[in-house]
């Protein structure tokens, strides 16, 4: 008997199985998504010029702090993070001067404000913080900060205004 087109039937051999795809293929799993934010290294702190005894998780709680006020404050200056992010941190004068400086970059790049700067723009990363508490309301802090293969310094001084730590003066080296 023969079959029809319309009434043959066939069998159908699959060449291959389907092997279910793992998320994580061999040892070495890559994230190949775009990095939007800069490395978080641990910074080195330093805090042997100290003028004032303070406990040590006191102390620690300062020293993360300045750390990560003065990592945003270098993303401020590129124009990678906005202004109003350290508003309740930063005095009226250090909040205008950084407002300035944001402007002023975002400005010469032609860029927008909190938009990434090309396929590999070089972020700021804070390296290391030297902190020197003064009194017991004020500290002293510097820090050495990455541009790619450039450094630069940071200078600020912190003081406990209304209950709360505040950049009273920055100053970019």
């Amino acid at each position: 008997m023969m079959s029809t087109p319309d009434t043959a039937e066939a069998d159908v051999v699959l060449l291959r199985p389907r092997a279910p795809l793992a998320s994580v293929q061999g040892s070495l799993a890559l994230d190949l998504t775009p990095r939007t934010s800069p490395p978080r290294p641990h910074l080195r702190s330093a805090r042997s010029s100290d003028l004032v005894a303070v406990e040590l998780a006191d102390r620690e709680h300062v020293d993360a702090f300045v750390g990560r006020f003065l990592q945003a404050v270098v993303e401020i200056g590129a124009g990678d993070r906005p202004v109003t992010q350290v508003l309740r941190h930063a005095v009226p004068e250090v909040y205008e001067d950084l407002t300035s400086r944001a402007r002023t970059v975002t400005a010469a790049a032609g860029s927008t404000r909190g938009h990434v700067r090309g396929p590999n723009p070089a972020r700021p990363v804070v390296v290391g913080v030297r902190t020197a508490l003064v009194r017991d309301d004020a500290v002293e802090a510097s820090a050495h900060v990455r541009y790619g293969r450039r450094s630069r310094a940071v200078a600020a001084r912190f003081e406990v205004v209304r209950e709360r730590w505040q950049c009273v003066a920055i100053q970019f080296g």
